[in-house]
């Protein structure tokens, strides 16, 4: 899947998980939303994992730096669930 569409896919989560209107771009990250904290951040990953049918590995997600590269991270995961 291209990583477009995987950020218009996660959309629709952050949409569903955050309170204020968060517009998804490749260069967002955590520290540029006030209401992303730990609680929401374990959301995120629970409701990622769910949608696109597929496990983080420990640690991987916290070393992408925004949303571009975790959907980079997504799309992979999703590459070898093949």
């Amino acid at each position: 899947m291209e990583i477009i569409n995987v950020i218009a896919e996660m959309q629709e989560l952050f949409d569903q998980i955050f309170l204020d209107n968060v517009i998804l771009t490749p260069t967002l990250s955590a520290k540029d939303v006030p209401e992303w904290d730990s609680l929401i951040h374990i959301n995120i990953l629970v409701s990622v994992e769910e949608h696109f049918h597929i496990r983080f590995r420990m640690g991987e997600v916290e070393a992408t730096k925004n949303i571009q590269e975790f959907a980079e991270l997504v799309s992979r995961r999703m590459q070898e669930g093949l």
